[in-house]
């Protein structure tokens, strides 16, 4: 791997790794204490190696320790959620 780095590119609104010159990332939007996880992108050649669970487990982690509640509106987000009931208490209130 080039990186072990998960990295918050709040410019891209995004959480990036970077693997064999490749970048996985799960895009986000933040409104007030709210972050909306929207898309979680692995390239193809990266796909079944477990990188995305690493960077939705960095970015919710990253969200409780920021006080943000969590939408999971990406499946992958919410079924990561599912699957790992202990972030479960990070999810906001549906209206």
């Amino acid at each position: 791997m080039d990186s072990d780095k998960i990295a918050n590119n709040r410019e891209r609104h995004r959480y990036e790794l970077k693997v064999d010159g490749q970048t996985a990332h799960a895009d986000y939007e933040i409104e007030g204490t709210t972050i909306t996880f929207t898309h979680t992108i692995v390239p193809p050649a990266l796909e079944g190696k477990g990188i995305a669970s690493r960077l939705i487990a960095h970015a919710l982690a990253d969200a409780r320790d920021r006080g943000f509640s969590v939408v999971p509106q990406c499946p992958f987000v919410a079924a990561y959620i599912d699957k790992h009931p202990e972030w479960a208490d990070l999810l906001a209130e549906a209206d």
